[in-house]
């Protein structure tokens, strides 16, 4: 019975993704994850009313906590928490279903989860070294060889070390020190569940899809080629807010304005803000639907110096977006929020090899924003290594 009921439930959610692929053809990843996301809650559903139990309102209280905040402030780090917090009740939750009512599909998809992470577990740090290694190279065959490109070299030499002392340590320390040993260990992976928090709620707040009825579009400046050209990062970032312009006049027969914002380096001849006027009207853009903010001199300025134009030229109230790269786009609505701005941003294509180095920088950065919690807990975990190590000692000798 179990089999003829998940055999007839996968031809259903089958007849329904072929449907998608051949009705839609824009956004058919977008249509696919609903109607997967529909299929698993109506099939848990009458797995669950057959068998008078109430197992899947774990997972759902869950969910719509997490629904409920991110849609509240989107780029708040707890939304992440919250997330990895439903992965891990719907994950309790398959293993309930697979052995209470024999579901396949429920099985089906548990034995992927865990093949994912034993293949993670047994070759995952040997295999995060080959990667991160063979990236750095990528990089820096593509890039400059400053630090902020050097990450993944740097990251990979870590773990690296990392696994020398926890393989060697041992053998070189007196027994009574060997606690200490744990204390690169627990913050190495307390790091990693940050890491790991802050790379999902960056990823999905990549799905960001503003509806076409936005009044500004804030244009995040970068640095220029020779102090006057946009370089093409920054050429993508506009494009990026051009193509939304374009998008939304073609919909709505009413164009957003581009603001553009960026100021003047030392080393710039120009300010960005007016680099990127010259760049968006050689675009095609008209000069009458851009705007200029040449003041500002990082992410945050970038936010506060916009909404004083924005809030001048639409006192009674306004819809905005922003855009910069894709990696950047979480950590810049930060700086909106603290700027009291309640705007999402859509981010631009970046190279695939540089991925890897973009987000470990902005993880940096957003751990730097809350120094003080980090150093609070790898202090404690100095503290009670130090104190595991004296109790070590003191009972050996």
């Amino acid at each position: 019975m179990q089999l003829q009921r998940d055999l007839l439930s996968l031809a259903l959610y089958l007849i329904g993704f072929i449907f998608i692929l051949v009705r839609f053809k824009k956004k058919k990843l977008k249509h696919v994850l609903i109607w997967t996301g529909i299929f698993l809650i109506l099939y848990f559903c009458f797995i669950e009313i057959r068998e008078k139990t109430f197992y899947l309102l774990i997972p759902l209280f869950f969910f719509f906590l997490f629904y409920y905040f991110y849609f509240k402030d989107k780029c708040r780090l707890r939304n992440g928490w919250l997330f990895n917090l439903f992965l891990l009740s719907f994950m309790g939750y398959l293993v309930i279903l697979t052995f209470s009512s024999r579901s396949l599909i429920s099985a089906g998809i548990l034995g992927v989860l865990i093949l994912l992470f034993l293949f993670s577990f047994l070759f995952g740090i040997y295999a995060a070294i080959i990667f991160l290694i063979g990236n750095s190279f990528i990089v820096l065959r593509h890039e400059s060889r400053r630090l902020p490109n050097l990450l993944t070299l740097i990251l990979a030499l870590a773990i690296i070390a990392l696994v020398i002392i926890q393989t060697y340590g041992a053998q070189l320390l007196p027994e009574w020190m060997l606690p200490l040993l744990s204390i690169p260990t627990l913050i190495s992976g307390y790091f990693f569940i940050v890491f790991w928090n802050f790379l999902s709620i960056s990823m999905i707040y990549q799905f960001n899809q503003p509806k076409e009825d936005q009044d500004f579009i804030i244009i995040l400046g970068a640095g220029l080629i020779d102090g006057r050209k946009v370089t093409p990062l920054l050429a993508q970032r506009i494009n990026r807010g051009i193509q939304f312009y374009q998008q939304q006049l073609k919909e709505t027969l009413s164009a957003p304005k581009l603001l553009m914002s960026g100021g003047q380096g030392p080393d710039e001849k120009v300010p960005e803000a007016v680099a990127m006027q010259e760049y968006a009207i050689e675009q095609g853009i008209p000069i009458e639907d851009i705007l200029l903010e040449a003041q500002s001199t990082n992410t945050l300025e970038n936010m506060k110096f916009s909404k004083e134009i924005m809030d001048r030229e639409r006192p009674s109230g306004y819809h905005a977006i922003f855009t910069s790269n894709n990696y950047h786009i979480f950590r810049a609505g930060m700086y909106a929020s603290q700027a009291g701005l309640k705007i999402d941003g859509i981010g631009s294509k970046t190279a695939r090899y540089y991925w890897p180095n973009a987000f470990l920088r902005e993880f940096i950065a957003v751990a730097l924003m809350h120094k003080r919690i980090h150093l609070f807990v790898c202090g404690g975990i100095v503290v009670l290594g130090s104190l595991l190590t004296a109790a070590s000692f003191i009972s050996l000798h």
